[in-house]
């Protein structure tokens, strides 16, 4: 089939579109190279089936020159812990508009990357696809990003139903991995991998008993492509996550880290900074899948252990630290 993936050159963008490509699949990844990387690509990226487009999406024109019988949207602004809440919603906004307008003028598919943090605050943990949305005040701007992906969900959804518009909705939880952004875009375990293999502390926000449930990308690239291609997935959303039992709290993770790195009778470094520092912040204090649904209509079923993930991707990281 024909693929486009935008944000391609990203984390999660080049880990499918390699998998894409080995499946014999051609895919025209975009990407403006905000936060992607042309090392991520670079593997493939004279494969006879990979055509790479730098544009920057927020341009209509950007999908002008490509076709597809599915479209992954991967490209997006995030939590605006460290930038705008007006980038993040007029961005993630504008891009969609552009995305849509393209899957119904050549109807093609449309798989939308959704986020666990639509769920906010939610007391009632597991997560499953019809929990309830709980977000704090909107005078705290790290809900920007979860409002932006509410919005797009409802807006694919009312496109579906007047337009007719062909959907998957994904919701990832937590993914890292190889090629993931090394600084704190990417999520934690890049920021404590690079503090771990220095020998420095490893700084954790707030007291680190918040907890998450993180997602070998491998898992998350499964359950991407069962979202593409699976014939239940049409017009659904499903939670792409690692099994529940695999929840772990910030200090956990960070000591888990060190010791992968330093030795299991290593004492971690650890220092914890408060929220405080990042002005008027929330965080979310426990976020765990419910992934019944995607395990029982799409087959999916998660193979990596958060040790086996992190082994991986401290390997990666280690040869990334080396070419610098």
């Amino acid at each position: 089939m024909k693929i486009i993936v935008t944000g391609a050159a990203g984390f999660i963008g080049s880990n499918l579109s390699e998998s894409l490509l080995k499946s014999g699949h051609e895919v025209t990844g975009i990407d403006n190279l905000s936060y992607g990387s042309m090392r991520n690509i670079q593997k493939f990226l004279n494969e006879k089936n990979f055509r790479f487009i730098k544009a920057d999406l927020k341009e209509s024109a950007a999908l002008e020159d490509c076709s597809g019988d599915i479209l992954v949207h991967l490209a997006s602004q995030k939590i605006p812990r460290y930038s705008s809440a007006m980038l993040t919603l007029n961005e993630n906004a504008i891009l969609l508009k552009n995305v849509l307008d393209k899957c119904l003028r050549e109807k093609c598919k449309l798989v939308f990357a959704s986020t666990s943090d639509i769920y906010g605050k939610n007391p009632d943990i597991p997560y499953s696809e019809k929990s309830n949305i709980v977000l704090g005040p909107t005078t705290v701007k790290r809900w920007a990003y979860a409002i932006s992906k509410i919005y797009a969900e409802q807006l694919i959804m009312a496109y579906n139903t007047e337009l007719d518009l062909q959907y998957t909705i994904m919701r990832f939880f937590g993914s890292y991995g190889p090629n993931q952004n090394l600084t704190w875009w990417g999520g934690p375990q890049s920021v404590f991998i690079a503090k771990a293999l220095k020998n420095e502390p490893i700084e954790i926000h707030g007291d680190g008993m918040q907890t998450r449930t993180f997602t070998f990308v491998n898992d998350t690239v499964q359950g991407i492509e069962k979202c593409m291609f699976h014939p239940a997935s049409k017009n659904e959303i499903f939670n792409i996550a690692a099994n529940p039992d695999e929840e772990i709290t910030i200090a956990d993770l960070g000591t888990m880290i060190w010791k992968l790195i330093n030795g299991e009778n290593s004492e971690p470094l650890i220092n914890f900074i408060p929220y405080s520092s990042f002005g008027n912040y929330e965080d979310v204090r426990r976020r765990v899948p419910d992934i019944t649904k995607i395990k029982n209509m799409l087959g999916f079923k998660p193979v990596f252990s958060l040790s086996a993930g992190l082994s991986d991707t401290i390997a990666w990281q280690r040869t990334v630290k080396e070419e610098e």
